[in-house]
């Protein structure tokens, strides 16, 4: 099958979750790959609460859906339509339905439908309603008794769709049974709500996951029920973990909001997902300009994708290289409300110009962070409160010869005309060459007691930042008394 071109009708697809939960990572992957496909056609990106189940839908989880949408970045054209607000429309449809003779009204009894369900098993076979109501005469119904209404599906030939991704799919219609379109109680069914809302919605193209087949090849016909055109269909394979077991929360089947606390940007998350299924040739990393361009469900495979933190974290290391340093200090101003009992927090960089130094520490910050997270815990130091506390590692680096070194430095440092990190390398190599010590061997104390950590950004870097009176006062701390 070929796409849309670019200069074709600019199509209209939509994201659709129910909410019953957070917003999970393969439904994130989902919402992009509509969106990218929408935004790189002139189409428009839809978005639909599924929130007919009423006992389980809630308000937080809509709005975690939201905020995770908004997190990634993924704007929506128009307000979010709730499916629920439309059921007078979808029982209208099923109306329609039973009077044109395409559907009809089932009296099958609870203990009927579990005899029918006891014999399936025992014979082995998957379970098909045949109603008998599908052709018995209304008359006969039973009065005051409470019915459903059931769609007539053909019972003859073949369901055939033909989708972008899985190809040609063949449903034999004896296998597919007369499915309720509306209950008992006058509420829509799901296959039902999802066709009247995708085809007044205008949907154009239905991009979800493969676990929606089957109900494709019933939706289609209610489609064709009704005698509306059916929608182009993409249905993408699942995400697994990297041992290709299901995806489970060890695996990274987590909130959206929990990839944001642990420090992943928005531009890699989008660009690790798009590539879950997807690819462009050997290309890895790709902007999302790129993915919008590029973007097409023809690219999507059929083997379901394998999620690997690892290669995440690779990705998203690079992003933050690639990001400009004020916009770091943004995304941390954003996210320390998040994190909880860090060493680091907004209070504490709204404290003697903490954001100011932040910026100016970034640029050797980001070097070396995969995560926002393991940046804030870089530089923590900057914060940190005098005595610095000592980590494992920095405590045996300030041994006494070390301490000796550092009261040998606090009055040659003091006397230094101006406080730069070049300056502050200069003078410190020239001390090194004086006194025949390795540089190695002055640096390495000199970072514990400036950061409390054997490892840090440069550390004449650290000195520039932290300032003259701040770098001494903590240098002087651990020298020789």
């Amino acid at each position: 099958m070929t796409d849309v071109s670019k200069s074709g009708a600019a199509p209209v697809v939509r994201f659709a979750p129910s909410p019953t939960g957070y917003l999970h990572i393969g439904g994130a992957r989902t919402a992009l790959f509509n969106w990218l496909y929408a935004r790189g056609r002139g189409g428009k990106f839809l978005l639909r609460i599924e929130d007919t189940d009423r006992e389980r839908n809630n308000a937080e989880a809509v709005d975690a859906i939201l905020n995770g949408l908004r997190w990634l970045e993924l704007d929506w054209d128009g307000e979010p339509v709730s499916q629920f607000s439309r059921a007078a429309r979808h029982r209208e449809v099923a109306e329609t339905m039973l009077g044109a003779g395409n559907a009809y009204k089932c009296y099958l009894t609870r203990e009927e439908l579990d005899a029918m369900r006891a014999a399936a098993e025992a014979e082995k076979r998957p379970l098909t309603i045949r109603s008998p109501w599908r052709d018995r005469d209304p008359a006969e119904a039973p009065a005051g008794v409470p019915f459903v209404i059931r769609l007539k599906a053909p019972r003859e030939g073949e369901t055939i769709v033909a989708d972008h991704v899985q190809g040609t799919v063949t449903f034999p219609n004896k296998d597919l049974d007369d499915l309720i379109i509306l209950r008992s109680d006058g509420n829509p069914t799901y296959n039902l709500a999802v066709v009247v809302d995708d085809h007044d919605m205008g949907i154009t193209h239905v991009i979800r996951g493969v676990d929606h087949l089957t109900n494709t090849a019933r939706q289609q016909q209610i489609y064709k029920a009704m005698g509306w055109g059916v929608p182009e269909f993409s249905h993408v394979p699942l995400i697994h973990g990297a041992d290709g077991a299901k995806l489970s929360k060890r695996h990274g089947a987590l909130a959206v909001e929990a990839y944001r606390d642990m420090g992943y940007l928005p531009s890699a998350l989008r660009n690790y997902l798009a590539r879950l299924g997807w690819s462009h040739g050997d290309d890895e990393i790709i902007s999302t300009e790129q993915l919008t361009d590029w973007f097409d469900v023809d690219g999507v495979g059929k083997s379901a994708a394998r999620f690997d933190f690892k290669k995440l974290e690779a990705l998203n290391g690079h992003y933050i290289r690639a990001t400009d340093d004020a916009e770091l200090v943004r995304r941390i101003r954003d996210l320390l409300p998040h994190l909880e009992g860090g060493a680091m927090t907004s209070q504490k960089l709204d404290a003697n110009d903490g954001w100011s130094r932040l910026a100016a520490a970034m640029p050797g910050l980001k070097d070396r962070a995969k995560t926002l997270v393991e940046l804030i815990d870089g530089a923590a130091y900057l914060t940190a409160q005098r005595p610095l506390p000592l980590d494992e590692k920095a405590q045996k680096l300030l041994d006494p010869d070390a301490k000796a070194i550092l009261s040998a430095l606090v009055p040659r440092l003091s006397a230094l005309p101006t406080w730069t990190a070049a300056d502050l390398e200069a003078d410190i190599k020239t001390f090194a060459e004086e006194t025949g010590a390795k540089l190695g061997k002055i640096a390495q104390p000199l970072r514990a007691a400036l950061t409390g950590k054997s490892v840090s950004p440069p550390v004449f870097d650290v000195m520039d930042v932290l300032g003259r009176d701040e770098a001494l006062a903590r240098i002087q701390d651990h020298a020789a008394g």
